[in-house]
């Protein structure tokens, strides 16, 4: 027992309270976090890459913001806690952020960690990899410097409230100058083996069977992680990963990692523990993006027809079993237009929009291209191949692994595909990307990869950009999501909801607002299965 609670029971014992010391001396006991033992988890869909600067694939950034990571991160209330940078000043006219950097932070390879690294990250890396990153800084940046090596400024040209968002470790990591600067960024053999400075080493990845990390001896926050490693296994059967979960082979499973089927019945366990926490900064979309380049689909009123035949309360309720609410449009919160016209269910004038269109779809047959996102969105697909077929749409369903999909849609080889978002905030550091015609890009499937060319449109984003927060700006905003739930070159299907499911000897695993993808410095075991 340490002296400072021995003594304190040699107190109490004094004072009559021995019986309080015992429920204190228990309740210390059960509070201390425990060291060691390895966490389970499972990486579903398999990870593209295992750097999520790179590929912002939900996958990706599972593994590796244990690895890599950012200047700051987003408490469960919204509000930014330091991470590589330890504090920061905002001036009083939003057009300088000082960023004052951790000490003695190191690389996992012993390169210390500096201003030269956030500067290379944010002045060479993104602005080059990412044209979304390269648009808002165009946009709104003045420029970087760094007056002092424990210290970097952000020099705005004009107000851009979002940039604490833009830099949080979720998004956007900072990455290690000395192993990528002079590179191909994109074919960096470290985007496999990533090198960072959070609480966990990358160690092995053993493809379709599992990625191992090890802790870090030499993290920068003393006594941390608690944790001797984590694994994340490659289980590509749902009902295999329900059972590896029963049997405690792995300890967490994250909205659709169980099949939604099974969330309820595995939520019963005995010591199983559900939380819809730690996703506060991520307001989720389902979308059915479409290829708008080729007939019929280039046509808007086949696109709405679409719409109209999937019954998304159907959806929701009895293929996600209630994981969610049907979307009312392509912005979620704040930003969205609660006078937007809906798409309801209505077979009847799906068939009428058919026949307005004029189109002739009996040598017609569309491939909807599904990226092996577990079981209910393979439901999803074979639902949706049934549900256009009354209209005279054949649907081939074509399933593919992560990294195919990934590689497909980013070429627009794809005439449908279901895929989801995060909407952080404003919708113009995410939504944006999917609709300008400037993102009509071979890069990613997170831009406008369904060739949607609307002049109209892009006036209005541009004029989003250049209005300040207020009611002219959500008027402007209000406008520019008429226009695209007329156009509709992407069904906003369903907003999502995600449970996690944990085993109760699992702590401290939810406490921020992007709790699953955080670097886990802090979470332990307690009890059986350490």
């Amino acid at each position: 027992m340490p002296n400072p609670l021995r003594r304190l029971q040699h107190r109490l014992k004094r004072l009559g309270l021995l019986g309080a010391t015992s429920l204190l001396l228990a309740a210390a006991a059960q509070a201390a976090p425990q060291e060691g033992g390895v966490l389970n988890l499972v990486a579903q869909p398999e990870p593209p890459s295992l750097s999520h600067a790179v590929v912002s694939h939900v996958a990706t950034q599972y593994v590796s913001g244990k690895i890599l990571q950012g200047l700051l991160t987003f408490g469960t209330d919204l509000k930014p806690i330091p991470v590589l940078a330890n504090h920061w000043d905002i001036s009083t006219d939003g057009l300088t952020y000082t960023f004052a950097l951790q000490p003695g932070v190191a690389w996992h390879d012993g390169h210390a960690f500096g201003a030269d690294d956030v500067l290379f990250t944010y002045q060479q890396f993104y602005p080059q990899l990412d044209k979304r990153m390269a648009d808002i800084f165009g946009e709104y940046l003045g420029s970087i410097d760094s007056p002092a090596p424990d210290t970097v400024v952000f020099h705005l040209k004009k107000p851009f409230a979002p940039l604490l968002s833009l830099l949080g470790s979720g998004l956007r990591p900072v990455v290690p100058k000395h192993l990528y600067e002079g590179t191909d960024f994109r074919d960096n053999p470290y985007n496999l083996k990533p090198v960072g400075t959070g609480p966990f080493v990358f160690d092995e990845w053993k493809r379709g069977s599992y990625i191992k990390l090890s802790k870090n001896p030499h993290y920068w926050k003393p006594g941390l992680p608690y944790l001797d490693g984590v694994v994340f296994h490659v289980i590509p059967d749902a009902s295999s990963r329900a059972a590896a979960f029963e049997r405690n082979d792995v300890q967490v499973l994250r909205a659709g990692d169980a099949d939604y089927a099974d969330i309820k019945r595995l939520s019963a366990l005995p010591g199983v523990q559900t939380s819809t926490s730690g996703y506060e900064l991520y307001s989720g979309l389902a979308l059915l993006q479409i290829n708008t380049r080729k007939p019929p689909l280039n046509n808007p009123k086949v696109r709405q027809a679409i719409l109209y035949a999937l019954n998304r309360p159907f959806i929701v309720n009895n293929i996600f079993f209630g994981a969610g609410k049907v979307a009312q449009g392509p912005f979620l919160g704040a930003y969205h237009d609660p006078q937007l016209r809906q798409y309801p269910y209505d077979p009847a004038k799906a068939k009428a929009l058919i026949a307005e269109a004029g189109v002739d779809l009996s040598q017609v047959r569309l491939r909807l291209l599904n990226g092996e996102k577990g079981g209910a969105w393979e439901r999803l697909a074979e639902y949706t191949k049934q549900a256009l077929l009354p209209l005279g749409i054949k649907v081939q369903v074509v399933t593919s692994d992560a990294a195919t999909w990934y590689q497909r849609v980013s070429d627009w080889d794809f005439d449908l595909t279901y895929n989801f978002i995060f909407q952080v905030g404003d919708p113009y550091l995410n939504n944006a990307y999917l609709y300008r015609a400037d993102y009509i890009l071979k890069s990613t499937p997170f831009v406008n990869v369904g060739g949607y060319n609307s002049p109209e449109a892009d006036a209005l984003w541009q004029k989003v950009a250049n209005t300040p927060e207020g009611p002219q700006r959500q008027a402007v905003y209000s406008q520019l999501e008429r226009r695209l739930n007329d156009d509709l070159p992407i069904a906003p299907m369903f907003e999502m909801s995600y449970s996690t499911l944990y085993h109760q000897q699992v702590k401290n695993l939810l406490r921020t607002a992007t709790s699953l993808n955080e670097d886990y410095e802090s979470v332990y075991l307690d009890g059986p299965g350490q």
